[in-house]
């Protein structure tokens, strides 16, 4: 059986308290790469941010999918050891589901996602 391995992406509110939220997740299925974020945390940042810190994580966050700049397991353990004072990635993790997407949806929407209402 294969395993689903697994980084969150938080946002720093407090570096000296580490206060920070959950707000997307790099999924790994074999060679395979996800990053998805949360779009309903992303609002809820602009209001815990100064203006140009929440400019700076919301186009860090939505250009992941997009840039190529995560590609392999090496690129994730390479930002959790040297991620910035604003965003932080964890080590990546391993857990004992079967890739499916439906496993993928059910590991964000508890980690990442759960419990977002904003408008």
């Amino acid at each position: 059986m294969k395993n689903l391995q697994f980084s969150i992406i938080y946002a720093v509110l407090r570096q000296e308290t580490s206060e920070k939220i959950s707000v997307g997740m790099i999924i790994v299925d074999d060679s395979k790469i996800d990053i998805r974020y949360s779009e309903g945390k992303l609002k809820a940042l602009k209001y815990l941010f100064p203006v140009h810190d929440f400019d700076f994580i919301n186009r860090a966050i939505r250009a992941l999918p997009y840039n190529n700049s995560i590609s392999s397991k090496r690129d994730i353990e390479y930002l959790s050891r040297y991620s910035n004072n604003l965003l932080t990635v964890t080590p990546l993790e391993t857990i004992d589901i079967e890739p499916t997407e439906e496993n993928k949806k059910w590991l964000f929407d508890n980690y990442v996602e759960s419990l977002v209402e904003v408008s």
